[in-house]
């Protein structure tokens, strides 16, 4: 791999026919020795990176920068300007600050830089590329400052706040602090996404007045609330693994006595269409349609809905209809008014359809086709690419059961941590999943019937 790094001011390199010469270089010596004073551990962990491997160049401009693998680690005409721009966002009278990515040192400096931080937490994203910058430039400047912790990002289970996060190492973080990198993406993302469902919504309010008659004559989904004390339930989503288990829940479904079997709604197709029958179906969209829901197949068969469902699609529903609402404020008037039973919402209707399955009290909940990823660059088993949700060209990751990366969505990552962070609050309930395919679920077990 060559490096290019002609001399730049906070720069230094050891370069020999273009090729960078990675060794234990007077920087890199000096940086590593507060390291291992402070932080043994992590000083043994950045020793045994291999640099080599990263695809790194210098970008000029009125000053410098590094680019790993094709994203740019800070600005190139001014890098001080910018972390103390990026510093701003955090809440100037904080005494605790958690840095989760100290790029090329100026973002720790522009946080000390406060008079009343007591405390800097930096959190590394890539192991290998603060190895590298370790090499480059002198960082003592912020690593010998006693208000200063140093630790992995993945040595954390949960994010921590106030924090902030370097955009550039979000993209570049290592499979060891993914799922750190998975809660701060989607930290980032909820304003955004709150957006869309304002309490004040036009839009939004006149499909709730359009159902009001409906939620009034239509059964409350906590009438199922401890229907099922203590037993089994299979939440079935639309992964594309639940192609390859049709024929064990066809085959589950002869039994004399089987689990509660709750599909979420764009599965309901696919699963009729390979002979399985659900017990229920929760939807919870306002974009689904009579193609995802059809009546024709609703006789006897019970539907869990919020109230954002189009009229003609639940009108057209033959089976027993229950409403129910999610915890946000955008419900808050019509549950004054037409008191219903709430469910966990985090933007998925898996989400809903798990909880239906715990407040039912089910002590054992079985996930089927739960991959929010693109398993064979698919996205949904069932139906054709695009036909749920716009064709997509991505280069977001997760981790699968095998410790693989495997191709995803950002909404996809951000319905992924909502589900582990329901799951942690609910130890009592045992969790599995069914196949390795998709994403790795922590606190789902991987069920041994269907994963050897």
């Amino acid at each position: 791999m060559k490096f290019r790094f002609p001399d730049c001011p906070g720069i230094i390199a050891l370069c020999q026919d273009d090729e960078v010469q990675f060794g234990m270089n007077q920087i890199f010596e000096l940086n590593m020795a507060v390291v291992a004073e402070r932080w043994p551990g992590m000083s043994s962990l950045l020793q045994a990176q291999d640099i080599g491997s990263l695809d790194a160049e210098l970008r000029e401009g009125i000053e410098s920068t590094l680019v790993i693998n094709g994203v740019q680690l800070s600005s190139r005409h001014d890098r001080i300007a910018e972390a103390r721009l990026q510093s701003s966002i955090v809440d100037g009278d904080a005494h605790v600050v958690h840095l989760y990515g100290p790029g090329l040192g100026e973002l720790p400096l522009a946080f000390l830089s406060r008079a009343g931080l007591k405390r800097l937490e930096v959190h590394i994203l890539n192991e290998a590329i603060f190895a590298l910058v370790l090499h480059l430039v002198d960082q003592r400047g912020w690593l010998d400052d006693p208000r200063v912790s140093l630790t992995m990002a993945g040595d954390h289970r949960n994010i921590a706040s106030p924090c902030f996060a370097s955009p550039p190492e979000l993209v570049l973080a290592s499979e060891f602090n993914a799922k750190i990198r998975d809660q701060l993406v989607a930290s980032l993302m909820v304003s955004f996404v709150n957006n869309r469902f304002a309490p004040d919504s036009p839009v939004l309010q006149a499909r709730f007045e359009s159902n009001k008659a409906l939620i009034r004559n239509d059964c409350d989904v906590s009438d199922l609330f401890g229907s099922r004390p203590g037993g089994e339930v299979w939440v079935v989503a639309t992964g594309p693994s639940l192609a390859t288990q049709y024929a064990y829940l066809r085959s589950a479904k002869m039994r004399s006595e089987i689990p509660l079997l709750i599909a979420v709604d764009t599965a309901l197709v696919p699963l009729l269409d390979n002979g399985v029958r659900p017990d229920m179906v929760v939807s919870v969209d306002q974009l689904t349609s009579i193609r995802t829901l059809p009546p024709v197949e609703s006789k006897n068969l019970p539907l869990v809905y919020f109230p954002m469902l189009d009229n003609e699609v639940l009108a057209a529903w033959q089976g027993t209809r229950y409403a129910a609402y999610s915890p946000s404020a955008l419900y808050a008037e019509l549950l004054a008014e037409i008191p219903r039973g709430v469910l966990y919402a985090g933007g998925s209707v898996l989400h809903a359809a798990v909880d239906l399955a715990v407040k039912m009290g089910a002590q054992k909940i079985v996930l089927f086709g739960a991959d929010f990823a693109l398993v064979g660059d698919q996205g949904h088993a069932g139906w054709l690419a695009g036909e749920l949700a716009p064709r997509y060209n991505t280069s977001d990751w997760v981790l699968n059961g095998h410790g693989q990366r495997v191709k995803t969505l950002l909404n996809l990552r951000s319905y992924l941590c909502t589900l582990e962070h329901y799951i942690a609050a609910h130890p009592a309930v045992q969790f599995f999943n069914t196949s390795r395919e998709g994403a790795l679920i922590q606190g789902a077990a991987y069920h041994p019937e269907f994963v050897k």
